[in-house]
């Protein structure tokens, strides 16, 4: 059982002792065993006032009878050291932990890494929150990186180095998927001119993007056995490192996926047309054992493409067709041929789900944020919905109302 008394009065050693003064002021002790009986081991801690003392007492005995005691000292590992021990008993894939590593190298370390994994607060993880905004992250990235921390102090937690997850009180940042402007958006005689202006060998990657929705990254990645019957089935994408000299997996799992998942997109007969084509005067290029579609053709020449490798082409055929603004700026990204696909799909009847399915969104809620509002059959709905709740009798016509 915990005691609480003065050392002043009771301790030779103490500098304070002998203290006759009732109230004098000095510290107050709580002496206490660690779970274990007489074998656990003994601890004191002292505190200004005895109110502090019992309170802290009475916490300690009740954890200790609800086997939820946690050691203060297995909470004193810097941050910086916690991180590295988490990652390296974390099993994720290899670009994953390459993605954890930067997080802890050039945020979480010159941020935090001095405080104790005890010490730190839901206040510091605000901070470190506002310092990765304030350097220029987009807010769903500083989210998916506080859950990261997130996930480090939990596993603190379930081996009892600290009490409670720090970052359970910190909200995450608004994201807010912001809706499309349909000016983004090419027409199909911006498409074709895209197509005809861009680098020969990346002509499929515009209608694998504007004809099945593709990403950059995913168009990049694509490789012979993506193909099947009528549809294509995605499970890599082009890593954005692949086209450095030290990168070890060139390909890795897409977006919101693990390695073992996959996405099936269908493919029209003209985008079947435009595969064959680009086989037939490129061929492919074996990558990580697999045949690329999109790589040198020559060995040892050149690297494997990534977006921003490919961005260049990409800007210098919009340059090329015109389809730049008043700055002589391109008007148009390889995202913007996305669009594209998800606006026409969704103008011409395709239901929200297939297309949200069919572009990899995380969930059906970004698709609707993203291209809800131009789907045009849904205002007519609308329109003819509320005016037969209204004016079921009216002569008025549609056109006239809205």
């Amino acid at each position: 059982m915990a005691s609480i008394f003065q050392k002043c009065k009771s301790d030779q050693q103490s500098k304070d002792f002998p203290c006759e003064k009732t109230r004098c002021g000095h510290s107050w002790t709580v002496s206490y065993r660690e779970p274990g009986g007489r074998q656990g081991r003994k601890r004191e801690r002292s505190f200004r006032l005895k109110r502090e003392a019992e309170i802290f007492a009475a916490k300690v005995e009740s954890e200790k009878n609800q086997g939820v005691y946690v050691d203060p000292d297995r909470g004193k590992i810097p941050v910086r050291v916690w991180a590295q021990d988490w990652l390296s008993r974390h099993i994720v894939h290899e670009s994953t932990r390459r993605n954890y590593q930067g997080f802890i190298t050039n945020h979480l370390v010159p941020n935090l890494g001095r405080k104790t994994i005890a010490g730190l607060t839901a206040a510091d993880v605000k901070t470190l929150q506002a310092e990765m905004v304030k350097g220029g992250l987009a807010h769903a990235t500083v989210n998916d990186r506080v859950n990261v921390l997130r996930s480090m102090m939990s596993a603190a937690v379930k081996e009892r180095r600290i009490e409670f997850n720090p970052c359970d009180d910190v909200p995450p940042l608004k994201t807010g998927t912001a809706a499309v402007d349909q000016d983004e958006i090419p027409t199909l005689a911006e498409v074709n001119a895209l197509s005809e202006a861009i680098s020969p060998q990346y002509r499929l990657t515009i209608w694998l993007m504007a004809g099945a929705g593709l990403r950059i990254s995913e168009a990049l990645g694509s490789s012979k056995d993506c193909r099947r019957d009528g549809f294509l089935r995605l499970r890599r994408q082009v890593s954005a490192k692949a086209n450095r000299g030290d990168c070890v997996t060139r390909l890795v799992p897409l977006k919101h996926r693990t390695a073992e998942e996959y996405r099936d997109v269908p493919t029209a007969a003209f985008l079947e047309e435009e595969i064959d084509a680009h086989l037939e005067r490129w061929g492919t290029v074996e990558v990580d054992g697999l045949e690329v579609l999109f790589s040198p053709r020559e060995r040892g020449k050149g690297t494997m493409p990534t977006a921003s490798t490919y961005g260049y082409h990409f800007k210098k055929a919009c340059k090329a067709a015109g389809l730049v603004d008043g700055k002589g700026e391109a008007r148009f990204t390889p995202h913007s041929l996305r669009h594209f696909f998800a606006s026409t799909a969704l103008a011409n009847g395709v239901s929200l789900l297939e297309v949200s399915r069919w572009l990899g969104h995380k969930s059906i809620n970004v698709t609707a944020n993203t291209y809800g509002h131009i789907v045009p059959e849904a205002w007519d709905r609308c329109r003819d919905v509320i005016q037969n709740a209204l004016r079921p009798s009216s002569p008025v016509s549609l056109a006239v109302v809205a």
